[in-house]
C-alpha cells in the first residue's frame, strides 16, 4: 500500500519563522509565520512540486520513513488520486491510449485523468484504478 506522504523538518529560524524542507524532495522549501501555517504552506509547495512532475512526466521521488524530529506532509487531496493513477500506469508500462481502450473512453479523458489542472472526479480515477488492480482508500487517523 502506497501512504501519499512526505517527510519534512521544521526548525524554527533566527526570525521565529517556521522554516519547511522536504527530505526526498531537495528542491523543495517553505516555511510560515508559525507552525499552522508552515504546514499549511508545506502542503501547498509539496502539491506544486508534485503537480509539475506529473505534468511533464517526470519520476515521483518514493517517499521515506519520517526520522525522529520529522514530520509527515500529505499530499493534497487534489492531487493525490491522480499520482496514484500515474504511479500504477508506470508500474505497469500502461500508457494512455492502452488505458482508454480498457476503460472503453477516448484517450482525451485519461489525459484530463492525469492533468493536475483539470478537476476530475474522484470515482473516474478510481474506476481506472479498479482497471489496474488498484484501489484508493482514504484513511483518517489521529494528530500526533
Amino acid at each position: 500500500m502506497s501512504a501519499f506522504v512526505y517527510p519534512a523538518r521544521f526548525s524554527t529560524g533566527r526570525d521565529g519563522r517556521v522554516l519547511v524542507e522536504f527530505v526526498d524532495l531537495p528542491r523543495v522549501a517553505t516555511d510560515g509565520k508559525d507552525l499552522r501555517e508552515a504546514a499549511e504552506e508545506a502542503m501547498d509547495a509539496l502539491g506544486s512540486d508534485l503537480s509539475i512532475r506529473l505534468s511533464h512526466h517526470e519520476d515521483i521521488p518514493a517517499s521515506s520513513p519520517a526520522r525522529k524530529g520529522q514530520r509527515l506532509v500529505p499530499v493534497p487531496l487534489w492531487l493525490a488520486p491522480k499520482l496514484a493513477l500515474y504511479l500504477a500506469m508506470r508500474e505497469q508500462s500502461v500508457n494512455n491510449s492502452e488505458l482508454a481502450r480498457r476503460l472503453g473512453v477516448h484517450e482525451k479523458v485519461v489525459r484530463r485523468m492525469l492533468d493536475p489542472a483539470h478537476a476530475t472526479k474522484a470515482e473516474k480515477i478510481q474506476s481506472a484504478l479498479e482497471v489496474l488492480g488498484k484501489r484508493f482508500i482514504v484513511a483518517v487517523e489521529n494528530a500526533a
